[in-house]
């Protein structure tokens, strides 16, 4: 047998994959944290970490005894709020993997009131380039721009968003209106890099016109569309970034028009958890501001 607060050490430690932040968020120093997790290993008689890069990521056994100790957490937190009469406080870390645009411009302006709302979950929003995977516990949730075809996940489709062509005033002054899409291939066009393009969903402009092709290229959305409101050229942009920007205008009208959809992923043993819920449900209201 071993000791049951033993496992909010272990939760704490495969949350934030280090000892320090562990200790932090526990209250007791890294020390005791390291004595504790050799004796949890010791009493198991398993190897539940492996150390790599500086972070300690689960093993198979670790894995498996994640979602335990996941259910026992959210067990106690019920068992608190029946015997007390008083909701519990969300607490706990949820790392959430998205996409830079969605991140910046959706996510970002409503990040204060999540805090307010929710002042004991601390959010990890990652926006390095590729989604991480929640199937493989790189990540507790994801907003991707496909739905994921496998894996341990639960999946929901949040919404959709349009895109179109854009670009600023003084460009088109300067290099004339493109009236309809063939019109392209005498402009300078603002797009990703082809080899860096993580999601197929990303890939527009053959959807704009078969055979046009980026000359100034970026793998940020956000420096695509400082680009294109400086002048360099033409681009596709999500409404909800262009359309609150002055510096830009739509081009060729609704004549091109393109739209995605969000997906809302989750891993399959995380998605009851009372603080993954509450970060579900505050995505999904972001994305309706998007109907606005």
């Amino acid at each position: 047998m071993f000791d049951w607060d033993d496992l909010r050490v272990f939760l704490a430690v495969a949350r934030t994959r280090r000892m320090a932040p562990a200790a932090r968020a526990l209250g007791i120093d890294a020390t005791t944290i390291a004595r504790r997790i050799a004796r949890l290993e010791r009493n198991l008689g398993l190897e539940l970490f492996e150390l790599g890069a500086g972070e300690r990521t689960l093993t198979v056994r670790g894995q498996a005894l994640l979602r335990h100790a996941e259910s026992v957490e959210s067990a106690a937190l019920a068992a608190m709020e029946d015997a007390t009469g008083q909701e519990h406080h969300l607490s706990g870390q949820v790392r959430l993997s998205v996409a830079e645009g969605f991140g910046t411009w959706v996510l970002a302006p409503g990040l204060a009131d999540f805090s307010r709302r929710h002042p004991g979950i601390r959010l990890d929003l990652i926006t390095a380039s590729g989604f991480l995977n929640p199937s493989k516990r790189e990540a507790d949730m994801a907003v991707m721009l496909a739905r994921p075809q496998r894996g341990r996940l639960s999946v929901r489709r949040m919404g959709d968003y349009r895109l179109h062509l854009y670009a600023s005033p003084d460009y088109l002054a300067g290099a004339g209106t493109p009236q309809r899409p063939a019109d392209l291939s005498n402009h300078v066009l603002v797009g990703y890099v082809p080899e860096f393009i993580f999601s197929p969903e990303l890939d527009y402009l053959d959807e704009v016109e078969a055979g046009l092709e980026a000359s100034l290229r970026a793998t940020s959305i956000n420096m695509q569309h400082r680009m294109i409101a400086e002048g360099a050229g033409v681009g596709v942009l999500p409404d909800f970034i262009a359309r609150s920007d002055p510096a830009l205008v739509p081009v060729i009208g609704e004549a091109v028009e393109i739209t995605r959809s969000f997906w809302l992923v989750t891993h399959g043993d995380l998605k009851k958890l009372p603080r993954i819920a509450a970060v579900a449900a505050w995505l999904q209201e972001r994305i309706e501001t998007l109907k606005c």
